[in-house]
């Protein structure tokens, strides 16, 4: 009896040493694992045997992009201005093994090599240049860190300064020059528009004047083609006149009666005398020139 509670008891046991070395890695994550204090291998996603004793695991370690928000950084400007620079880094990591043996505390050393970075970059910048050059500061920063991470297994996928912040006095400043500039493009675009809106006037009154003068012009035109054509048809009718009175071939009476009737015209019946020659011929004939003459 006791010999069959001690197998039972053995085998509890050995099934708990069993288990307790079974290792499930998550997706995601490796693991690094270590026997008798010397690296063994690394292990992926997945389910693991460890070894009871000889082996253990000394880190695990995720493989997901991480993101790390570091504190604003106090740095200096070519020029002199003292600024805070706030930074995010996004890394990944991509060798386990270079991580756990590479860099004791990764995220502090890449909290400080960025503020170093920041500092050389931004110590040869201008303030304006800093404030202006925001894609350039990401580039060269990133460049920098990728390059002495790779050697800790950490890939820095990229970088980012979110805040450049001057000191109140510089803010002030810009702010007033901000404000400067913005009243002097609203000057400009006012005397723009008012420029605009004179030569629009100008335009218009011309082109009135213009039209206006056409108008006059065509009208002068048309009253004196009006008076032509009254004087030619007038002319026409003395001359249709003259050639049927030619083909009637009046009487020296009816010309003689005609004449004094043209002397009597002549007076526009105003004269209270009228002097008819003796020679009567001479009459006519005057009357009848003077008839052909109006």
């Amino acid at each position: 009896m006791k010999y069959l509670i001690f197998i039972a008891v053995l085998i509890v046991i050995i099934l708990a040493i069993i288990l307790s070395c079974l290792c499930v890695v998550p997706q995601g994550n490796a693991w690094v694992v270590e026997r008798l204090g010397k690296y063994s291998g690394t292990w992926q996603a997945g389910l693991h045997l460890k070894t009871p004793i000889l082996e253990r695991v000394v880190r695990k370690i995720s493989m997901k992009e991480q993101v790390a928000d570091f504190e604003p950084q106090s740095v200096i400007t070519k020029d002199n201005v003292t600024m805070n620079v706030d930074s995010v880094v996004y890394f990944q990591v991509i060798d386990p093994k270079a991580l756990t043996y590479g860099v004791e505390r990764p995220i502090a050393a890449i909290e400080n090599l960025c503020a170093t970075t920041l500092r050389n970059i931004i110590g040869s910048m201008t303030l304006d240049e800093t404030l202006t050059s925001r894609e350039k500061i990401n580039e060269e920063t990133i460049k920098v860190l990728d390059e002495a991470t790779n050697k800790w297994g950490i890939d820095i996928t990229r970088v980012e300064v979110q805040n450049i912040t001057p000191p109140k006095s510089i803010q002030e400043a810009m702010e007033k020059q901000m404000k400067a500039e913005r009243e002097k493009r609203a000057v400009i675009l006012t005397a723009e528009g008012e420029k605009q809106s004179a030569i629009t006037r100008a335009e218009g009154e011309k082109e009135s004047a213009i039209l206006r003068a056409d108008a006059v012009r065509e009208e002068r035109i048309r009253t004196a083609q009006g008076e032509a054509e009254a004087i030619r048809a007038v002319a026409e009718a003395q001359a249709q006149a003259i050639r049927m009175v030619n083909e009637v071939k009046p009487s020296q009476e009816y010309l003689s009666i005609r004449s004094m009737e043209a002397a009597e015209k002549m007076a526009d019946g105003q004269a209270t005398k009228i002097i008819v020659p003796s020679n009567l011929q001479d009459v006519t004939s005057l009357a009848t020139i003077v008839k052909d003459m109006k």
